[in-house]
């Protein structure tokens, strides 16, 4: 058992919370059971070390043991060292060291993608992560993160993906322009959510090849955006609520392409 917080091994793993760490290893740090077994079921060979709690090796028995079998390393350590190595304030019993690479545009659009979202200046770690599950659960193609986006191997984008960041393809360092002109020659409309659309979501072509692109969650989308895209589109709001969070917004924009 790892039981000594300030080890060169745990100062290792902690390390990977700052963005330079991760460029320069490849690696990132995956926390919590959840977004673990994902990672060992569908990146096995990508999963450098699991270190777990004594509990939670009881309670995860079957995280475990896949990692055993995909023949990856298996620590177990105190509490106190699970603490020391994760940048959440409660871990729960259970982190993985795992190397990750995003997808390249180029495959994404090779691959003849039905529905994407692109999410451009987003700043909010756990806004970005739960774009990724809800474009996980609605089944999209690919998520494209702009350049000027919050980092999508920071340690909370990880946690809010919840391992669907194992599942789904995506693609970060995009610029705007560059990306919508890419979309367009590759066949893929662009419709910009924003509240001034004169279209619903649901009323909008969505059986064609289509991207969703979604602004900042503070000031949306600006002019030039929106001008650059093929249409406008709103999520209706029925009730007094000012306006949606950009994470449910991008989801049920999400679902209805899975209508279509």
């Amino acid at each position: 058992m790892l039981t000594n917080p300030g080890s060169d091994r745990v100062r290792s793993v902690r390390g990977l919370s700052r963005r330079p760490v991760r460029r320069r290893t490849g690696r990132i740090l995956v926390e919590g059971p959840q977004g673990v077994r994902e990672a060992v079921r569908f990146a096995p060979h990508d999963v450098v070390d699991l270190y777990v709690t004594a509990e939670a090796a009881d309670r995860y028995a079957d995280v475990v043991h896949d990692a055993r079998e995909a023949g990856r390393f298996v620590h177990e350590v105190s509490e106190e060292v699970l603490a020391a190595m994760c940048d959440a304030e409660h871990p729960q019993g259970m982190a993985a060291v795992v190397g990750w690479q995003p997808a390249g545009l180029d495959d994404v659009l090779a691959a003849g993608p039905r529905t994407l979202v692109f999410l451009t200046n987003v700043r909010d770690p756990g806004n970005l992560g739960t774009v990724i599950r809800g474009a996980d659960a609605a089944g999209a193609d690919a998520v494209l993160v702009s350049g000027s986006s919050v980092d999508v191997t920071a340690p909370k984008v990880v946690r809010s993906t919840v391992g669907s960041l194992f599942h789904v393809p995506v693609v970060t360092g995009l610029d705007v322009p560059t990306t919508l002109a890419r979309l367009r020659d590759a066949g893929v409309s662009t419709y910009a959510a924003d509240g001034s659309g004169s279209a619903s979501v649901d009323e909008v072509e969505r059986t064609r090849p289509h991207a969703w692109v979604m602004g900042n969650e503070a000031w949306g989308l600006p002019d030039d955006l929106l001008a650059a895209c093929d249409e406008v589109v709103r999520v209706p709001i029925y009730g007094h609520a000012e306006s949606l969070n950009l994470a449910m917004a991008a989801t049920l924009c999400l679902y209805a392409s899975t209508r279509a």
